[in-house]
């Protein structure tokens, strides 16, 4: 004899186990970021109370609030949390890249205007204010060789400055170094030249020239080289720190001298931080202006020889430039200033590239 069970007791099958959980659909945060931009431009301009800066900052926090509010109620508090700091690393990240775009869209409108032969191959000499010619070949060159004349004097004393705090420094000696270093971090550029126009030019430079002082690029080089020391010193410090020790310690396993391991373990593999912090230092110098202005004369005729006469620099150029009457300087100072930040990049380009194909040689 057969039973059978009843219909009401049997089981449904049970379901799957799932993982998912409920989303806000991808719509959602720009939705959100386009209501609250919009009430935040009703606000500020219905009422009259601000403009374009007070809307996106009230858009901003609006949009934090909505995406919060919204998120909590489809997605859970933990996941609101996820997406309000999410959103705000992402807002910082925006800030921080609208300066840089403005700086960038402002130098490209404004210094294209005299982006022509005539300005790279002439100099301001003999120009008038009536005359629309004129360019900064002179310039160009002073920059390049008053930053190329410091890098020589400054890369390899900051390198083994450095090398020395990091492998052999022990003591007072070596305490002392940092000290300085960091007093010298924040001297002023202004600082610098004057000391190079008190020592070099009023005291040294007399004996070399019938006992007249001397204006001349070499002495530009060696304010911006002042200037240059602490960073390169600093930055290959932090680099050669973060070389892991086991790198060394297998070179000594191995029998490999101490100045050898050094020079072909530990400073390639700081080679590309190294880089940045050389290219940081040439940065800062290319741009300074006080030096120049104070032991190099800054003349406007072209000059190649950077221990005699005087000679300028871009960023002495753009000071100039910028305080002419003429109205045809302003054009010559934004393209300057243009071709300065050109020529930082192009360095530093070619170091990181130069840096990275060594690197992978090895």
């Amino acid at each position: 004899m057969t039973t059978t069970v009843p219909s009401h007791r049997t089981r449904p099958p049970a379901q799957p186990p799932t993982l998912k959980a409920r989303r806000l659909p991808k719509y959602a945060a720009p939705a959100i970021a386009a209501a609250a931009l919009l009430v935040a431009a009703v606000f500020a301009y219905g009422t009259g109370t601000g403009g374009p800066v007070l809307v996106v900052v009230l858009g901003a926090l609006l949009y934090l609030a909505g995406l919060f509010a919204a998120a909590n109620r489809v997605e859970g508090r933990r996941s609101a949390r996820n997406r309000t700091w999410s959103a705000l690393i992402h807002s910082a990240f925006v800030l921080a890249v609208l300066p840089l775009a403005s700086v960038v869209w402002t130098l490209v409108s404004k210094g294209a205007e005299r982006l022509d032969a005539d300005f790279f191959l002439t100099s301001m000499n003999n120009i008038g204010a009536r005359d629309p010619n004129g360019g900064a070949y002179h310039a160009i060159v002073g920059t390049l060789q008053q930053v190329g004349i410091a890098a020589l004097i400054t890369v390899p004393l900051g390198i083994l400055c450095a090398i020395y705090i990091v492998e052999y420094g022990r003591g007072r000696f070596a305490f002392t170094i940092r000290f300085f270093v960091d007093v010298m971090t924040g001297i002023p550029s202004i600082v610098a030249g004057l000391f190079v126009l008190a020592f070099w030019v009023l005291i040294v430079s007399p004996w070399f020239n019938d006992g007249r002082p001397s204006f001349s690029g070499f002495a530009a080089a060696l304010a911006l080289s002042v200037l240059m020391l602490p960073t390169v010193v600093r930055s290959t410090e932090e680099m050669l720190r973060l070389v892991p020790a086991p790198l060394r310690e297998g070179a000594y396993a191995l029998g490999v001298p101490k100045w050898k391991t050094i020079l072909r373990v530990v400073l390639p593999t700081a080679l590309p931080g190294i880089v940045t912090g050389v290219m940081l230092a040439i940065a800062r110098a290319a741009g300074e202006t006080a030096p120049v202005l104070l032991v190099a004369g800054g003349g406007a005729a072209i000059n190649f020889n950077p221990f005699e006469n005087n000679q300028s620099s871009l960023a002495l150029f753009v000071y100039q430039q910028a305080g002419d009457a003429s109205r045809y300087a302003p054009a010559r100072a934004w393209t300057a200033a243009l071709t300065l930040v050109a020529l930082v990049l192009i360095l530093t380009v070619a170091a990181k590239l130069l840096a990275r194909r060594n690197r992978l040689g090895r």
